[in-house]
C-alpha cells in the first residue's frame, strides 16, 4: 500500500467521524430504523434545512468538530505535544475529554431529542467505546481507528439483522472493504501492532452489536 494513500485514508476515516457517517447512512438508506424519524422528517424543519439534514449536522458538530477544537485548544496549550496522538501519553487526556463530550450529547439527545431513542443510545454506545479505549489507552495503545471502524460496521449489521433490512447490503459491502483497506493502512503506517488492531476490532464490534440488539430493551 502506498504510504500517501495510507495517511490519507487514516485522517478521512478518523474515528470521530464514524458517528455522522454511521448516521449519515442510517437517516437515508434505513430511516425505520430510527423510530419517529420519517415521521418528523415530513413535517419539521430546521432552518431552510430538512430535519435529517438538520440532525446530521447537529451531531457532525458535536460528536467531530467540538471534539477536534477541543484536542486542537489542548495541544496549543501544551496539554498534547503532537495532534497525531502517537504516543499513550499525549492520548490520555484528549480520550477523558472526548468521552466527556459524548457523554453531554449522548445525555442531550436523551432529554432533549427523546423522540429519537435509537440515536441517543447509539451515541451511548459510542461514548462506552470511548471511555473503554481511554482506560485501556492508559497502559496501551489500542487502535481507536479500528475500535471506531468496526464499530460502525456492528451498528449497521446489527441494524440489518434486527429489522430484516436489506437495503443496507450494499453498504455493509462497501464498510467492509473499507475496514479491510482502513486497518491495512494503520499497519502499514507502523501505527499499531496486529494485537492492537485484533483488539480494536473486538471491542468495536462487540459493544455496538450489544447497543443496537439492546434498544428494544430499554
Amino acid at each position: 500500500m502506498n504510504t500517501r494513500f495510507a495517511q490519507i485514508l487514516s485522517a478521512l476515516l478518523h474515528p470521530l467521524l464514524m458517528p455522522t457517517i454511521i448516521f449519515a447512512i442510517l437517516f437515508y438508506i434505513a430511516p425505520e430504523s430510527i423510530q419517529n424519524l420519517e415521521e418528523f422528517n415530513g413535517s419539521a424543519k430546521v432552518g431552510m434545512m430538512s430535519l435529517k439534514m438538520g440532525l446530521l449536522l447537529l451531531i457532525f458538530l458535536q460528536t467531530f468538530v467540538l471534539p477536534v477544537f477541543s484536542i486542537y485548544a489542548l495541544h496549543r496549550f501544551g496539554f498534547v505535544g503532537d495532534l497525531r496522538m502517537e504516543t499513550l501519553a499525549d492520548r490520555r487526556i484528549p480520550y477523558l475529554v472526548t468521552v466527556a463530550i459524548y457523554t453531554f450529547v449522548a445525555t442531550f439527545f436523551t432529554l432533549k431529542l427523546h423522540q429519537f431513542p435509537e440515536v441517543a443510545l447509539i451515541i451511548t454506545g459510542i461514548a462506552f467505546s470511548i471511555g473503554a479505549v481511554a482506560v485501556i489507552s492508559l497502559y496501551w495503545k489500542i487502535s481507536a481507528h479500528a475500535v471506531g471502524a468496526n464499530g460502525m460496521l456492528g451498528a449497521l449489521l446489527g441494524i440489518a439483522i434486527k429489522y430484516g433490512n436489506n437495503d443496507l447490503f450494499y453498504p455493509i459491502l462497501a464498510v467492509i472493504i473499507v475496514v479491510g483497506f482502513l486497518l491495512s493502512a494503520r499497519l502499514h503506517l507502523n501505527a499499531h501492532t496486529p494485537a492492537q488492531i485484533m483488539a480494536g476490532s473486538i471491542l468495536g464490534l462487540s459493544v455496538s452489536l450489544s447497543v443496537v440488539f439492546l434498544i428494544d430493551f430499554l
